[in-house]
């Protein structure tokens, strides 16, 4: 069986998150059975975009630094390392309070800047990925647990992604994301290429809502951790009360029959689920109900079923960062306005995850507010719906 521990941290103190890391890792066996002396180990954290460590966006730097030392205490040789969604790598890395946890702890930051390609082993035959990722003996994956609009949550198998780098993640979006299964699929044959030895969830403070970048902050007051990342996401989820339809990767993975998805598989340790006494994460705005519906009809009636993107012209300042990032540019400026053409929009939400001034809202199809209305879920009775409103 795949095993899974929990274990309670109530804040960011050093000393917290130092003494809680060692209590989590004991089952295991401690750091010493994931590093050897001589080990060259990638620290892969969230650094998703410059923000605070307040705002969630981000792993933690405590929580980096931590294990950082752990590892250097292990005989090991530590290096963080990303390409973040938006802005210089240096720039993220200060923002967030990384570089500051990589001085602390002796590690070296390192930028995904040059690459490897790679055959792959199932549907996506090559694959570009980092050449620091890849070089690396060993790879520690430190993600944050946060919802996220494409893939309903971004947690140990989603976090993998940022091994591709710069520009290629806007190709990769546009390849296989068409749907959420395709790219679920993406993802999990980007984890296949090089398994991390160890992957330990920043869930002390997560994400809810609007989530990956422009969501609400929610402390939940755990970190996890496992051998096998769908198996952490699996109870990663469960924390969350998030069901399990709404999570692509773990359908497709169940599909892949990869060991990890399937929760009667999974033995946790540590603190039980039932002792972190939080609400079910509020979902965001992006998500639709196309899932389980043929895939041709998903296509016909793609603008009728589906939520999509639009500027809200009163917080956009019009700086191209969205139409820069989106993968099918379908964005433009112009007239002294931004419009998205929906018959090329995949749906990705890059925009809107990327966005720094939250400036994009959600519309949604004729069809889909007619369900949500019948429903009774409470939505709002415009077409639009702004930031931290919708679930």
């Amino acid at each position: 069986m795949d095993t899974v521990c929990l274990q309670q941290c109530d804040g960011y103190d050093y000393g917290l998150v130092r003494n809680a890391l060692l209590s989590l890792l004991e089952p295991f066996g401690g750091m010493s059975v994931f590093v050897m002396p001589g080990d060259r180990v990638l620290l892969k954290p969230n650094l998703l975009s410059a923000k605070l460590p307040e705002r969630a966006v981000t792993t933690h730097p405590t929580v980096v630094r931590v294990v950082a030392e752990l590892v250097r205490e292990a005989g090991g040789r530590a290096i963080i390392g990303d390409s973040p969604g938006i802005g210089g790598f240096q720039r993220v890395a200060e923002k967030s309070g990384i570089a500051r946890a990589a001085a602390e702890s002796g590690a070296e930051l390192v930028e995904f800047s040059t690459t490897v390609d790679l055959p792959g082993s199932g549907t996506f035959r090559r694959i570009t990925v980092a050449k620091a990722y890849w070089d690396a003996d060993k790879i520690i994956n430190l993600p944050k647990l946060k919802t996220h609009e494409m893939m309903t949550m971004t947690c140990a198998v989603k976090n993998l992604f940022g091994a591709v780098v710069g520009a290629e993640k806007a190709g990769w979006h546009l390849k296989a994301g068409a749907t959420r299964e395709q790219f679920a699929r993406l993802l999990l044959e980007i984890y296949l290429l090089k398994k991390p030895v160890l992957n330990i969830v920043d869930a002390i403070v997560a994400m809810e809502g609007n989530g990956p970048g422009s969501g609400d902050p929610v402390r939940v007051g755990a970190l996890i951790a496992g051998v096998n990342p769908v198996a952490v996401d699996v109870i990663a989820a469960r924390l969350a009360g998030i069901p399990e339809e709404l999570l692509p990767i773990g359908r497709e993975a169940r599909r892949m029959g990869l060991h990890g998805a399937d929760r009667d598989g999974i033995r946790i340790c540590g603190n039980p689920l039932a002792s972190f006494r939080i609400h079910p994460f509020k979902l965001p705005g992006g998500l639709d109900v196309q899932f389980g519906m043929p895939t041709f009809l998903n296509t016909i009636l793609k603008h009728h079923l589906t939520s999509y993107p639009a500027a809200d012209r009163t917080s956009c300042v019009l700086c191209g960062v969205c139409r820069d990032a989106c993968p099918p540019a379908a964005i433009e400026i112009k007239n002294s306005a931004l419009s998205v053409d929906q018959e090329r929009c995949i749906r990705c939400w890059c925009c809107r995850e990327l966005c720094p001034h939250d400036a994009m809202l959600i519309r949604r199809g004729v069809l889909l507010r007619i369900v949500s209305a019948l429903k009774g879920c409470g939505q709002p009775s415009s077409s639009s719906v702004p930031r931290g409103i919708s679930r």
